[in-house]
C-alpha cells in the first residue's frame, strides 16, 4: 500500500527571495511547512551566500519544474579581486593571493571572451554528482573532485560598478549550468590578479522575476492561512514558453488516462494541453497526434 503523503494539496508556484546564509533545502522545507503542503521542490539551486530567485513549486506544478530549470537566469554579483578561494566565494580558504589590480579598461576587455558558448570547470564546490556524491560533499572530506569542463552559454556580462582598488559589480545574462562563481575565478586568472565572489542575487529564472518573489519574514507572517492572491502563481506559469493547445472535455480526459488523442494541429514537438483555461498534460505532439507525458491532476 502506497505511503500517503503528509500535508494539504497546494498547487502552484511560490518565488521565494531567498535570504542569505540558508541553502536552496532549507528553503523549500520551509515554504512547505508554512503552507502545510503535501509536495514541493525548488527549481534551480541557489547557494548559501546567495540571494534571491528561487521558484519553489507545490504539488502538481513540481511536475513542471524540468522546464524551470533549464530556463535562462540572470544575476547580479560583486568580486573582490587579489584571492583565489577554494570554494570560489568569500566563504571558502584562501587558495592565491596577489597584489596586483586591474584597471577597468582590462576589465571590460577580458569579460569578451567569456560571452557566448564557453567552455567552463564547475566549481569544486557543486550540487554536480560524481559517482553518486555530490562534489560540494565530497570537497569538504578533503577529496575536492577533477569536474570536467561543460560548454555553458553566456548571453552578456557587463561590469556595472566600479569599486577600486578592490571590487567590482557584474550582471549576467545566462543559460542552464552557467556558474557565476567559474566565471569569477576564470576572470581573476585572465587578469592575473585572482578573484572570488563577495555578493550574488539572482534576478530572474525563466518567467519568474524580483517582482514576483516574496520574502521568507514575508510569508512567514501570513502562518499557515492561504499567502494573498499573486504570491501563489498558478502551476502553468512555468509553462509560458511552451506552446499550449486547447483540447476539448472527452480529449482531456483521455489524455489524463494516459491516452493518446488525434487533433488537427501543425504543431510539432513539447506542448501542454489546457481545456477550459486548465493545464491537462505536458505532452509530445507529432502528426496531429498527441501523446501525454505528464499528467496534471488539477
Amino acid at each position: 500500500m502506497a505511503r500517503r503523503r503528509r500535508g494539504r494539496p497546494v498547487n502552484g508556484w511560490i518565488v521565494l527571495d531567498k535570504p542569505a546564509g540558508m541553502t536552496s533545502t532549507r528553503a523549500v522545507s520551509a515554504v512547505r511547512r508554512l503552507l502545510q503542503a503535501a509536495k514541493a521542490g525548488h527549481a534551480g539551486t541557489l547557494d548559501p551566500l546567495a540571494t534571491g530567485v528561487l521558484p519553489i513549486a507545490l504539488g502538481e506544478a513540481t511536475k513542471a519544474m524540468a522546464f524551470v530549470v533549464d530556463s535562462g537566469k540572470s544575476y547580479r554579483f560583486s568580486l573582490c579581486w587579489g584571492q583565489e578561494r577554494d570554494t570560489d566565494d568569500a566563504e571558502g580558504s584562501v587558495v592565491s593571493e596577489s597584489a596586483a589590480r586591474p584597471e577597468r579598461g582590462a576589465v571590460e576587455q577580458a569579460l569578451v571572451p567569456f560571452v557566448g558558448d564557453i567552455s567552463q570547470q564547475p566549481p569544486a564546490y557543486s550540487a554536480i554528482k560524481v559517482d553518486g556524491e555530490r562534489a560540494y560533499d565530497l570537497a569538504r572530506d578533503g577529496r575536492p573532485p577533477a569536474l570536467a569542463p561543460r560548454m555553458v552559454r553566456i548571453d552578456a556580462l557587463r561590469l556595472v560598478d566600479w569599486q577600486p582598488p578592490d571590487g567590482a559589480g557584474f550582471e549576467m545574462r545566462c543559460g542552464k549550468g552557467a556558474y557565476v562563481r567559474a566565471i569569477a575565478r576564470d576572470l581573476g586568472r585572465a587578469l592575473g590578479c585572482f578573484a572570488h565572489v563577495t555578493a550574488l542575487r539572482r534576478t530572474r529564472v525563466g518567467p519568474f522575476d524580483e517582482g514576483s518573489a516574496i520574502s521568507l519574514d514575508k510569508l512567514q507572517s501570513f502562518g499557515h492561512k492561504e499567502p494573498p492572491e499573486g504570491a501563489l502563481l498558478p502551476v502553468e506559469t512555468a509553462l509560458a514558453d511552451i506552446p499550449a493547445l486547447a483540447v476539448t472535455g472527452s480529449e482531456a480526459s483521455r489524455l489524463k488516462c494516459g491516452q493518446a488523442v488525434r487533433v488537427p494541429s501543425s504543431m510539432e514537438g513539447t506542448i501542454y494541453a489546457t481545456a477550459d483555461g486548465r493545464p491537462v498534460a505536458l505532452a509530445q505532439i507529432s502528426g496531429g497526434e498527441v501523446r501525454p507525458v505528464r499528467v496534471f491532476n488539477l
